[in-house]
């Protein structure tokens, strides 16, 4: 969010703007940069709640004892056969 919108300040610096295509956005009105910056805000809220989730469903399952890390590639038996 912060590179987004000083991107959108250099931009602005410069006597530019930003004009999205697909949707009706466009920040050399007021009301578009209003909007761009309420859609960036939105984004940043779902980014940093979805990690929140994320941590908090790790949690969970790691108090109802879940083994959460990834499976050894090797077995026993394929780590003594190597070593031979």
């Amino acid at each position: 969010m912060p590179h987004l919108v000083s991107t959108e300040t250099d931009l602005a610096q410069r006597g530019a703007g930003f004009q999205s295509i697909t949707e009706a956005m466009d920040t050399t009105t007021a009301g578009g940069e209003l909007l761009f910056h309420v859609m960036g805000a939105l984004a940043q809220f779902e980014r940093r709640l979805n990690a929140e989730r994320s941590r908090a469903g790790i949690a969970a399952a790691r108090r109802r004892g879940k083994h959460l890390e990834r499976p050894p590639d090797l077995t026993p038996e394929k780590i003594t056969h190597a070593r031979r």
